[in-house]
């Protein structure tokens, strides 16, 4: 998004990694601010957003990207590990639209949440995650619609595997051949992609999967 000369307002978990990615992107003549922001935890989420959002100009367009996975039975899972991927999959993104979003209002714009193509399947030991994108997906079409009439747009951008630090997570189990998964800057250049349509069009979903099929 930097390269395309999008100015940029950023939050993850760590503010050591923020600030060290701030320091790049403003090196190729874009304006970053940045807030550590931890997902899972609900109570401060509305007002860190307000925080970051006085550092910089109203978003023209919001991406929801965190996001982390389980494995393992439903029936077996406790309440503790369901809340905390439900909390980070779906509500985290209720809660962050609620701060931005009206702020984007009065000259509209688009929302762009990522999902998985595990929203419409089912597979087996992915039972909860599967549940929360497919919830996300109904969050999206269900906000694109209340938010028509402001000229807020809303979409996902469902993906298939991707190699990234989720398939090193303590909570995934799986022996996926990650070469041939999606590639990281693959799934960048089609958000930044999706980030760009014109203001008069929405593509509601856009569907990238690797050549070799589903995982």
């Amino acid at each position: 998004m930097a390269l395309r000369g999008w100015d940029l307002l950023l939050t993850a978990r760590s503010a050591d990694q923020l600030e060290h990615l701030g320091a790049q992107l403003s090196c190729k003549g874009v304006s970053v601010a940045s807030a550590a922001i931890d997902l899972t935890q609900p109570d401060g989420i509305a007002v860190e957003m307000a925080g970051l959002l006085q550092q910089g100009a109203v978003p023209s367009v919001l991406i929801n990207n965190a996001g982390a996975a389980y494995t393992g039975d439903l029936l077996a899972m406790t309440l503790e590990r369901w809340q905390w991927l439900l909390q980070l999959n779906v509500t985290s993104v209720m809660q962050v639209c609620s701060a931005v979003v009206p702020a984007m209002r009065e000259n509209g714009g688009l929302v762009i949440n990522i999902s998985s193509h595990a929203a419409r399947n089912a597979f087996p030991q992915w039972g909860a995650y599967c549940v929360s994108k497919a919830a996300l997906a109904s969050f999206t079409r269900c906000l694109a619609e209340e938010e028509r009439g402001y000229g807020i747009r809303a979409c996902t951008l469902t993906l298939g595997a991707v190699n990234t630090p989720l398939w090193d997570a303590e909570t995934v189990q799986s022996d996926f051949d990650r070469r041939a998964m999606l590639s990281v800057d693959q799934a960048a250049e089609t958000l930044a992609n999706l980030a760009m349509q014109p203001s008069n069009q929405l593509i509601e979903d856009l569907t990238l999967m690797p050549a070799a099929g589903a995982f």
